[in-house]
């Protein structure tokens, strides 16, 4: 906690030194060379404090929430004796056991298992009969992954591209099955003053449509490790093979979460967010502090002052906003200086996306809205296939990960875009 204090007063030293630098410049009539120079240097600074910043919180939360978890399993000690909870409502593939031997069929294969551990495994691959991947047989190596292997994947896909950290609502289910997403506009219709003792009159029915969520299949693609690696118990294989897949499945589904065309892909959000606001002629690769006001009203006031309301936008993008003041030469980046409050552009939180299109001519280049109303669907269980044989001739052993997703923006009017100008 004191190193997450020092760092930020440390990155708010900077971003006051930054401010002089600007409003200095400004006093002289403009930018020089050596201005920029130093400018980028301390946006530079800037960022690596942030980076850090993230990760001594993500840290600290992480430490906290394993301690909730070790004395809420068991796990850890209590009062100096180990807790021993009944786990009977626990699914069975969120038990310790289970991961357990898990961890041993990544290492060893199949072949190493003893009888309890195979059977353990087969009680939880039980989880998946009714689907097709039930037909492939424990021999081939699939199982589906325990339960705190899945929580740290999500983290990591959180960390990796941007759309799981906005405020998306994020629907896990365990069938793959179309699901029917119910979705009613009746804003247009109001009220009326009736007479006394006149009948009300009819009114004009609300109209439901309904948008459909599907299962995209995505896999990590293989990825070969060394028998060498495997036989190295220094080596952790779980944490390796979780990066793999989180690099992997984690940079194309925040593609398609993204700008997906919803064409044998998910529906990204930008694909079917709307029009806020066209940037002024010549800001092709900027935008002025009059144009991110009008993006923000673009918004209704109902979604605008529900406090859900967020910018998502590339680094760039970002880079290029932190120079910005309003027409009170305040900054419209206010970076945040305790413990747990974000930065903002004009007091509203923001998430980078690199997936996001950087600033040129008419491109969508920043986001606002409540993301609240962008669905991503995970489909359970992700599962992961070991081939021991495949590659044994070259002394490598395979891996390869499959998950289902989709994702589809449930409200246009809640999300606007920004579009640079042509010229």
């Amino acid at each position: 906690m004191k190193k997450i204090i020092e760092l930020r007063q440390k990155r708010a030293k900077v971003v006051a030194e930054s401010r002089q630098l600007i409003d200095d410049a400004e006093k002289r009539g403009g930018f020089t060379a050596e201005d920029d120079v130093a400018y980028d240097r301390m946006n530079t600074d800037i960022d690596n404090l942030t980076k850090d910043i993230e990760r001594h919180e993500r840290q600290y939360q992480l430490e906290q929430e394993n301690n909730e978890y070790r004395d809420a399993s068991g796990a850890g000690l209590v009062g100096g004796e180990q807790r021993n909870e009944s786990q009977e409502n626990v699914p069975f593939t969120h038990r310790e056991e289970y991961r357990s031997a898990f961890n041993k069929f990544l290492v060893s294969g199949m072949a190493e298992l003893n009888n309890e551990e195979r059977s353990i495994l087969g009680k939880g691959r039980a989880q998946l009969e009714g689907r097709a991947l039930s037909a492939v047989t424990g021999s081939a190596g699939g199982f589906t992954v325990p339960q705190g292997f899945y929580n740290s994947l999500i983290e990591s896909l959180k960390a990796f591209g941007g759309m799981r950290k906005v405020r998306s609502t994020i629907l896990r289910t365990a069938t793959g099955n179309t699901l029917p997403i119910p979705k009613v506009d009746d804003t247009a219709n109001v009220g009326a003053i009736v007479g006394e003792n006149a009948a009300a009159g009819n009114a004009t029915d609300p109209v439901f449509g309904q948008l459909n969520l599907g299962a995209y299949k995505y896999t990590s693609k293989v990825f070969l490790i060394p028998i060498e690696l495997l036989q190295d118990s220094a080596f952790d294989i779980e944490a390796y093979i979780r990066k793999i897949i989180a690099t992997r499945i984690g940079r194309i589904t925040n593609t398609h979460f993204t700008v997906g065309t919803g064409s044998g892909q998910p529906t990204g959000v930008l694909t079917n967010a709307t029009i806020g606001k066209t940037g002024t002629t010549g800001q092709t690769t900027s935008i002025v502090y009059d144009d991110l006001i009008d993006l923000i009203h673009s918004v209704d006031p109902a979604y605008r002052e529900s406090g859900l309301c967020e910018f998502m936008l590339n680094d760039n993008s970002l880079k290029a906003i932190r120079k910005l003041k309003d027409s009170q030469g305040n900054p419209l980046w206010q970076p945040g200086l305790v413990q747990g409050q974000p930065d903002k552009i004009l007091n509203f939180t923001y998430t980078i996306n690199q997936d996001m299109p950087t600033m040129a001519a008419n491109a969508k280049s920043l986001l606002f809205g409540d993301l609240s109303t962008f669905i991503i669907r995970d489909v359970m269980d992700l599962s992961i296939f070991r081939m021991g044989e495949k590659y044994i001739d070259s002394g490598q052993v395979g891996f390869v990960a499959f998950s289902r997703h989709d994702s589809v923006l449930t409200d246009t009017a809640a999300v606007k875009y920004y579009a640079n100008s042509a010229t």
